[in-house]
């Protein structure tokens, strides 16, 4: 006959699994957890830090269903980046970006939304602003981009140009209509065609793109292969 401390064996055994289950799920958490910080890290910008497009396309939709009437989408451009290039190094022309994009991070965060590079000197935005603040937003939003940036102890002055498409101008926009509305808006702006603080039009947002790119851009201008 088995001694007594072995019939007890099995029940020790069992108490033990049973405790480890939410060890067990605990540890698998932490580590999806870690595996989703590790893929949200590879897809931002290693130089800003900011998430890309589609991170944008999913935050313009979620405050177009929470937010519609505050939804603004904005395009800013770094203008005249090649010439600091040129003439002061790269690594002039990236503090610039850095900077840029942390700022633009900092007050999208600040209007419960995010910020994103889409790619070389043009970022983009989803926030919430109030339509009867749009003007004096856009102005603060100008201003604090191109206040000076410190490189090696040397002042650099960004020039940015802005252009906005307000989901209440665009009712029924998709996300794309309103980032190309505003990209639009951007490129009318930075060009003199309009004053700063101009806001994307119907006709902005549904402007047709040549090769899927803006009129304007470079390549546009190439003839189909």
């Amino acid at each position: 006959m088995p001694a007594s401390g072995a019939l007890r064996q099995p029940k020790r055994t069992f108490v033990i699994t049973a405790a480890a289950v939410p060890l067990a799920l605990a540890a698998l958490a932490a580590d999806d957890l870690r595996v989703r910080r590790q893929l949200d890290n590879a897809r931002r910008d290693p130089l800003t830090g900011l998430p890309g497009r589609d991170a944008l396309k999913e935050r313009t939709v979620r405050l177009a269903r929470t937010h519609h009437k505050q939804l603004h989408v904005m395009v800013a451009d770094a203008d005249g980046l090649k010439a600091v290039n040129d003439t002061l190094g790269h690594a002039a022309g990236d503090t610039l970006i850095a900077a840029i994009g942390h700022r633009l991070g900092t007050w999208a965060a600040a209007h419960g939304g995010l910020a994103a590079r889409l790619g070389g000197d043009e970022f983009g935005v989803a926030a919430r602003v109030s339509p009867t603040t749009t003007a004096r937003e856009i102005r603060a939003l100008h201003e604090l981009l191109t206040r000076p940036v410190d490189h090696d102890g040397q002042a650099l002055h960004p020039a940015v140009s802005i252009g906005t498409a307000r989901a209440v101008d665009l009712p029924d926009a998709a996300d794309i209509r309103l980032l190309r509305g505003a990209d639009m808006a951007m490129y009318r702006v930075k060009t003199g065609e309009q004053p700063p603080g101009y806001l994307a039009t119907h006709y902005d947002a549904y402007t047709p793109t040549v090769y899927g790119r803006r009129p304007g851009r470079p390549g546009t201008h190439l003839p189909l292969a």
